[in-house]
Parts: C-alpha cells; structure tokens; sequence
C-alpha cells in the first residue's frame, strides 16, 4: 500500500469504534490520495448550550490530524436541527431554545472549535441556510425516503415509545434533518460518536437516495465526565469547558478517577501511556493536567497552575490568589458573607455548609491547622481571616 495512503487509513482509523463501511472508507481514501484531491470530512454540533468541552474534542482532535494531512473539514453548525435538540441517547423531551440563544451558542461554537481546527482548512455551514426556503413539497419528499419502522429501530425511541415517554414528531424527523446535511454538503466521510451512529447511517442512505456516493461513516469513544460514569455534558455538568479558568481546568481534571485517566490520555492527548502507566498514578494526573492546559493556554500557566494545585492539595497552604473581601466591621455573619462574596449560590447553601461541617477556620495560612466553625457569627481582626468552604475554596475576610 502506497505510504500517504497507509498513513491517510491509519490516521482515520487510530481509536475509531465504528468504521462503516470499512471497503468504502479505502476506496474513498485511495481515489483521494490517487487524485490529489481532499476528502470531505463532515461534522456536525448543536449549539444546544454556550460552550465546547472536552468531549467535543475528541472529534475535533481526529479531525485536526486530518486536515494536517491536506483534507477539508466541512463544519455544519446546526442552527435550524438545535430548534429540535439531538434525541440521541435522551429518555426525556428537550427544552426548546430561543432563536437569539441559538445564534449565541452557534458563535461561542464556531469561535471555540478553531482552538483545535486549522480555519484555512475548515468549511463553516450553518444548517438553516438549506432549510429555510426549502417548500413543503420537498420536505415531504425527504420524509417519504425513511420508514418510522426503521425509525423506530433506536433503542432510545423504542424505549420512551414503550414507556410511554413524550416522543415529538420533530424528534423523530430529526435524524432525516441531520441526515440530508450530509446530502448537501456531499460529505466523503462523517465523524461523530458513538451515540450518534444511527443518525450517520441516515446520512448515508439518503445520500444515495439522492443518487450521491453513499458516506463512509465514523464513530468515535465518547469521554466520560467527571463523575466517571454518565458521557461528558453539559446538561449533566460533569464537563470541563475549553474556555475553563487554567486554574479549575486544572483541578477538575486532577479530579478525574485513576480510571479514567487512562481514557483522557489516549482520548485528549498524545502522551505515551505505557511509559506514564509505570509511574505514580497521582504523578500521571498532575502530567495530565498539565498536558491539556497547556493546549488550551501555555506551558507556562499550566506549569503555575501545577504549583498552585501542589500548594493548596500537597502542603496543605492556602492560595497565592486568595479571594479577600472587605467587610467593613470586626464582627459578620458567615452565612450573609458566603453568599455575598459568591463562595455560596445563596444563603440556604451557606447555611447547609455551615451545619455540615463545610466550613472551617485556617490557622497561619496552614489548611493542617484549621478548625470548623458551627456558629454563624465570626469575629474579623484587624489582619483578616481566612476561611475554607469546602474542599476547594478559601476566602480572606477584613474588616
């Protein structure tokens, strides 16, 4: 097999779940290399909610390595299909956005994916341009070409079907929706995860519908989220953003099960695993953490944000940037003062960490040396004090 071409299959094919079907990925890639002509590689997010994560880049990272190697991203932002909202793997209705919501979301999206996208590379479409003069007459059309049998074949409609779930006419559609965006932007090949694979093979069947050479499709792992089991969401928030604080990128990622890790290395990273499987599993997180703020920032700010975190988790010493508020008194309500100084949402969740135990008193700057608090009241002298809520968080109150 010629070099480019064995170089083309196995960058496309390196952590890839699905490769469907595989004869037609190689007769794509070899017409491709053959003619000197870039692969049309679609994807396609939902500007559902206002950032990317982690889990997001899974897909964009593969897409990157191939735009290295000279191919075309085709990136469809789905402003018409997030009026829907993607059904894939869902068991409840989605709530529906509002047009100004979308437009917001859609241009945090497209802003956020060139951190990882070569822009010179990367075709941006958003959906509506093809659906909003599309007549009645077509759109019917394009429902006539799919089966609700076939529809009905996901596991995630069957189920809400026989539970008796709210499942809406538009969700059902939706596949075909995100399907003929396949149709016309004539992808070669459609990337997403593994939870949207009936949605690609929708895709592929009403390209040849419409008498296109069918896609080839591929799927890849989703990223589990922070709480080690559910896929990496916003709606769940177990997500670290790309736009994350260095600083809780780096604590949240350092939060990551052992288990897990392993999965954020290959998945997020180009780090040699069995080499870090060799060392201390709290010394591969912090090289974790520190590999992937430094993608998204600077050597130089995740190699602070490593000091900062040994500081504060290994010697047990408050922040360097610790958060002072002013008081104006020598004596205050600790409830009052968390909620004002935003350490607490509200003054119910003061109070619920002020009777769990959640706050404590730090001595000298020395969290070893601190001591929990059950009364409301604190006094302030002069030089400040300062208190932690929780696990993470430390506050310097002055009079």
């Amino acid at each position: 097999m010629d070099k480019e071409l064995s170089k083309l299959i196995e960058t496309i094919k390196r952590d890839a779940v699905d490769v469907i079907p595989e004869s037609s990925l190689l007769e794509k890639a070899a017409c491709s290399v053959k003619e000197n002509k870039p692969l049309r590689l679609k994807i396609g997010f939902d500007p559902t909610a206002k950032d990317i994560h982690l889990g997001h880049t899974v897909l964009l990272r593969k897409l990157r390595k191939l735009q290295d190697l000279g191919h075309q991203v085709v990136l469809i932002i789905g402003d018409f299909t997030a009026k829907i909202g993607d059904p894939s793997g869902r068991t409840v209705l989605r709530p529906v956005l509002t047009d100004s919501q979308i437009a917001q979301n859609a241009q945090t999206y497209t802003d956020q994916t060139f951190k990882i996208l070569d822009i010179k590379r990367t075709e941006i479409i958003n959906n509506s341009v093809w659906y909003k003069d599309m007549a009645v007459s077509d759109f019917l059309s394009l429902l006539s070409s799919y089966t609700l049998a076939r529809i009905l074949e996901r596991d995630d409609f069957s189920q809400r079907f026989k539970e008796k779930k709210p499942l809406t006419m538009l969700e059902l559609v939706y596949p075909l929706i995100q399907g003929y965006d396949s149709v016309m932007c004539k992808a070669d090949i459609e990337f997403g995860g593994t939870d949207q694979k009936f949605n690609l093979l929708v895709g592929r069947t009403l390209q040849e519908v419409f008498h296109q050479p069918p896609q080839a499709i591929v799927t890849m792992p989703i990223l589990v989220g922070l709480d080690g089991v559910n896929k990496m969401s916003k709606s769940l928030g177990n997500y670290i953003s790309v736009t994350e604080d260095p600083k809780d990128m780096f604590g949240k990622l350092m939060s990551v099960s052992d288990e897990v890790m392993w999965d954020y290395f290959r998945l997020l990273t180009e780090e040699d695993i069995p080499s870090l499987q060799k060392i201390h599993p709290k010394a591969a997180k912090l090289h974790l953490s520190k590999t992937i703020v430094s993608q998204y920032y600077s050597p130089e700010v995740a190699g602070l944000k490593q000091q900062e975190f040994e500081r504060v988790f290994s010697e047990r010493k408050v922040p360097s940037d610790l958060l002072e508020v002013r008081v104006g008194s020598e004596q205050g309500d600790i409830v009052e003062l968390l909620a004002k100084s935003g350490l607490a949402a509200s003054k119910n969740e003061a109070r619920r960490l002020l009777n769990q135990g959640s706050i404590s008193l730090v001595e000298s700057g020395d969290c070893l040396n601190s001591i929990i608090i059950d009364s409301p009241v604190i006094n302030i002298p002069s030089q400040g004090v300062i208190f932690k809520v929780g696990k993470k968080r430390f506050v310097r109150f002055k009079p």
